[in-house]
């Protein structure tokens, strides 16, 4: 190619045009390759493995068994294996080394092990390993012995299996009722003791006197409470004496037998009999769990739907609380201010509030929400709960506000580019045909300029939902008690604290006492938080679009 003809490609932009596209390919190969790296570390961590059964014996050391899974394999050279104490046999300068899940950390201390290449002995795959979900000290596993009913045996050998699994159909039914009372009818009565204490602090507040009326009728409510709650803790007793009932009994690797009770399995499997049908059931029950059950262990176990919820939940209440604010100020700003120098100035904060740190978003709303609006909320409306506050405390409203002010420049920005892409004929066409400027704004401009308005939307839900250090600081905690929403009036909680993806993959990741089994949850909770970033948006972008064909089907 000639000097010549090399200016004139280049003055013809074709070399930008192909650097763009080449960026953008990279771009989304990168972003591909990581929700593709995320997914597979995620959600592979579901998948029903196989449990083998090794013998291990390291030089000088006594010759062991050991059961689990293979979770991790690489390469070490012996230099590095010399560090931690281990010599490799003489002329070896490398070797693999593994690292197992063993399981049953209550009696083996640690439910992950590394072991080393050259002194595994025979490997092999038994069907009858028992895989045991616990809902407390995670996994455990090992070969089901017998099944027993108040310590008496019901089941042995393999006919134990089959008793076991029957008798876990009815444990798990008898923990869910009993968590059923617990959260809900006992949450109930909870709720309505506790209005009982306020009313009655209202009338000591105003000065009622001890034997009125109004005393009266309270300790009444209270008896008709109390009597409730001792039913239904009479309930509770004989569920707990009845899910006590049944336990297994289990022999580990080092040949130890162990009880365990069914009130404290989850479930058993036997990953190692199953065929590719049962592990893709077993797999896809086991991702609805992770997605519908509350956390356990430190959140290391369990499911993260409190999580889901609550950032799901903040985040529309931040929409609703963004959405008009950021429109009405971008109204006031195209269509009705007088520009001048006032005007350029207000645009060139806003631009900048967009830039500003979201940590320093969060010690606004602690200082401003919480302490200040709330506190005063607080001495006003619930005077009867002080010292203990309702609103002046971080909660689900807080934070939602929080993330609405610092979304909101977004949202003006995204409407004001809208509101100036609208051809000013169509103003002066309408005020031309009589209409007033608010009814040219509401019936003309406003339609037309909708789309820009869900394009800022799903810019500021693209970023309020992976927010997390202001949350920290305005509501967000590592484990709720209660969801925001419940069947107890008034029904939507917005004082409550709530859980959110963001925080639990911060919490799960750094905070964990038991990383190893903390590390495929982040994976799968980060999968997850990107996939609930995603559909929001597709919803939004969906409902953007479909305002964009109603507008061009009234043009024709």
């Amino acid at each position: 190619m000639s000097k010549q003809s090399l200016s004139s490609w280049f003055k013809s932009g074709s070399p930008w045009v192909w650097l763009n596209a080449g960026a953008v390919s990279i771009s989304v190969v990168m972003v591909v390759g990581l929700l593709l790296l995320i997914a597979v570390r995620g959600l592979s961590h579901f998948w029903p493995a196989d449990i083998m059964e090794l013998t291990y014996q390291e030089p000088g050391g006594e010759k062991i068994t050991l059961i689990g899974e293979d979770i991790e394999t690489e390469t070490v050279l012996a230099a590095r294996l010399k560090s931690t104490g281990v010599n490799l046999p003489e002329g070896q300068v490398s070797a693999e080394r593994h690292l197992m899940k063993v399981g049953n950390r209550d009696y083996f201390g640690l439910d992950f092990r590394w072991i080393n290449g050259p002194w595994i002995g025979d490997v092999s795959y038994p069907e009858k390993i028992v895989a045991v979900e616990r809902r407390e000290w995670g996994d455990f596993f090992g070969y089901l012995t017998e099944v027993k009913q108040q310590g008496k045996q019901v089941a042995s050998g393999e006919d134990a299996w089959a008793e076991l699994q029957k008798r876990l159909l009815r444990s798990n039914a008898l923990v869910a009722e009993i968590k059923k009372i617990e959260k809900s009818e006992i949450g109930e009565i909870n709720h309505g003791l506790e209005e009982l204490r306020l009313r009655t602090r209202r009338l000591e507040l105003d000065g009622v006197a001890l034997g009125s009326v109004q005393h009266l009728e309270i300790e009444q409510e209270r008896k008709q409470w109390d009597v409730k709650y001792a039913g239904l803790q009479k309930q509770l007793s004989d569920l707990n004496a009845a899910l006590n009932r049944d336990q297994m009994m289990i022999k580990m690797s080092d040949g130890r037998e162990v009880e365990i009770p069914l009130a404290k399995v989850v479930e058993a499997i036997r990953p190692n009999a199953m065929g590719v049908g049962q592990k893709i059931r077993t797999y896809f029950h086991e991702v609805w769990k992770f997605m519908s059950d509350d956390p356990r262990e430190a959140n290391t176990e369990g499911g993260i739907f409190p999580a889901i919820f609550g950032t799901v939940m903040m985040v529309m209440i931040m929409a609703v609380l963004v959405t008009p604010f950021g429109v009405v100020a971008a109204v006031y700003l195209k269509e009705y201010a007088t520009q001048g120098p006032m005007i350029r100035l207000i645009r060139i904060a806003v631009n900048n509030l967009a830039g500003v740190p979201s940590i320093v978003y969060g010690v606004f709303g602690l200082g401003f929400f919480v302490y200040y609006l709330g506190g005063n909320i607080d001495e006003i409306f619930f005077s009867a709960s002080l010292p203990a506050p309702t609103f002046g405390t971080p909660g689900l409203m807080w934070a939602s506000l929080t993330l609405a002010i610092l979304t909101v420049p977004v949202v003006i920005v995204a409407t004001e580019e809208g509101l100036s892409r609208i051809p000013r004929a169509i103003r002066e066409g309408s005020l031309a045909l009589g209409a007033t400027k608010a009814e040219t704004l509401w019936r003309t401009v406003l339609p037309m300029a909708a789309p820009a308005m869900m394009t800022g939307l799903i810019l500021a839900v693209a970023r309020a939902a992976g927010e997390v250090a202001p949350l920290m600081m305005v509501g967000v905690v590592k484990l709720a008690p209660a969801l925001a929403v419940d069947t107890i009036a008034p029904y939507l909680h917005l004082d409550r604290q709530f859980m959110h993806l963001g925080f639990h993959i911060y919490d799960v990741g750094f905070q964990s006492p038991n990383v190893e089994a903390a590390r495929p949850l982040v994976y799968a909770t980060a999968f997850l938080l990107v996939l609930i970033i995603i559909v929001l948006n597709m919803a939004a972008i969906s409902i953007r679009n479909r305002l964009r064909e109603n507008f061009k089907a009234s043009e024709s």
